[in-house]
């Protein structure tokens, strides 16, 4: 018979629950501010224009949406794998998969200059447009995620989990790969236009969900005083830790594929030479402190819990830095309309294109990671998420 899970709800004195909503409710106000800002004067206030149309909100909200997808490791790890030892932590992790996505898919819906507009698509559907179908796929995530939370919490339901986390599973891999296809898809984008991109957004979901979910455990049993098993946190960064060996494999494949073709010599001699800022977040951000620091903190013989946190960290600073080269460096890189010959207008045409995130800009994305953490916390104060025990780990080791 299977081993029964307790679970608990986040403790804790009722002053402190408070003081931490008052604090997540300063950056969610700023996003408000922003969004009725930006939608009174127009997006001529931020740092976009006809060139950059998607800015920093993008970067957050994109980042969330394949996070979101990530976050779902811990869960599917122990349904559809069988992997006992994460048993009693999934369902904090459909939790804060569910988080994630809502909180970037506000972020994405108002940012579109007109969220009004929102009800223009979501009543009338172009089935050509990969738009359209991830409109499909963000919400029946969210609805996998929450029946998969149920079931997993409602014994009467246990015996169903399994069933409905791999159908979580397999809908996790289509809206990643719906997000990265968005990118792929784009063939007038010299950054884009390549079927690898689906695949790399997969394994870079992997990376960053792993990265938010660790420190998200070690705080709730920090703020309960809970012991959690040495051994369970061995296991989880050793996934972290292949996750990011794997995103750095593919962004090694995705640059090699564009090298081996002569039309895309310009634009890789623009991201990992001459690209100025987006350059420096390539090698800095997203290559030495999103993916090589991070192996040598996971991988160190006797990594400390504050070394596993500074990990995730640097984790997702090179995620959000992955995020800004792909989809605004892409952008800023100009469109060949006219390949061979030299470009010049006064649309920019044939430059690369500046572009400054605006404080707006950067206040939106930052609310919508505040509400996420806001629905995050409500949650596990109101429902009994948290397992009552985890100084103990069940099962073969991984």
């Amino acid at each position: 018979m299977a081993e029964i899970v307790a679970y608990r709800q986040l403790g804790g004195p009722p002053t402190r629950f408070w003081g931490l909503l008052a604090l997540l409710a300063i950056p969610l106000a700023l996003g408000a501010v922003s969004y009725f800002y930006m939608e009174h004067y127009g997006h001529i206030v931020t740092g976009m224009d006809n060139q950059i149309v998607w800015g920093m909100p993008h970067v957050f909200a994109v980042f969330m949406i394949v996070a979101a997808s990530g976050a779902l490791n811990v869960a599917s790890t122990a349904s559809v794998f069988g992997k006992t030892a994460y048993k009693p932590i999934a369902p904090l992790s459909a939790l804060l998969a569910v988080s994630l996505l809502v909180g970037g898919l506000t972020v994405l819906v108002l940012d579109l200059g007109r969220s009004d507009r929102l009800i223009v698509a979501m009543t009338h559907f172009n089935f050509t447009s990969i738009f359209t179908l991830n409109v499909f796929l963000y919400n029946g995530f969210i609805i996998f995620c929450v029946v998969y939370l149920w079931f997993m919490l409602e014994r009467r339901m246990n015996r169903y989990s399994k069933v409905v986390g791999m159908g979580a599973f397999i809908w996790r891999l289509m809206l990643t790969t719906g997000t990265g296809s968005i990118f792929g898809f784009l063939v007038a984008r010299e950054a884009y236009d390549t079927a690898i991109l689906a695949p790399m957004f997969i394994v870079f979901s992997f990376a960053y969900g792993t990265a938010l979910f660790i420190p998200l455990l070690l705080a709730t049993c920090r703020w309960d005083q809970q012991p959690i098993a040495d051994e369970l946190l061995a296991r989880l960064k050793n996934l972290l830790g292949v996750f990011v060996a794997a995103s750095l494999y593919f962004v090694t494949v995705y640059h090699l594929t564009k090298l081996y073709m002569t039309q895309y010599d310009d634009f890789e001699r623009f991201v990992l030479l001459d690209g100025g800022v987006y350059t420096f977040l390539f090698w800095v951000g997203e290559i030495a402190l999103g993916g090589i620091l991070p192996l040598i903190l996971l991988f160190r013989p006797r990594t400390s819990r504050r070394g596993i946190v500074a990990a995730c960290a640097l984790v997702v600073i090179g995620g959000l830095a992955q995020m800004y080269v792909t989809i605004i460096g892409g952008e800023a890189y100009p469109q060949i309309l006219f390949p061979g010959m030299i470009e010049s207008s006064s649309f920019f045409d044939g430059v690369v294109h500046p572009y400054m995130p605006s404080a707006p800009e950067v206040f939106l994305g930052l609310g919508g990671v505040a509400l996420a953490a806001t629905i995050v916390v409500v949650v596990l104060r109101a429902l009994a998420v948290l397992p009552a025990r985890l100084d103990q780990v069940a099962g073969p080791q991984v």
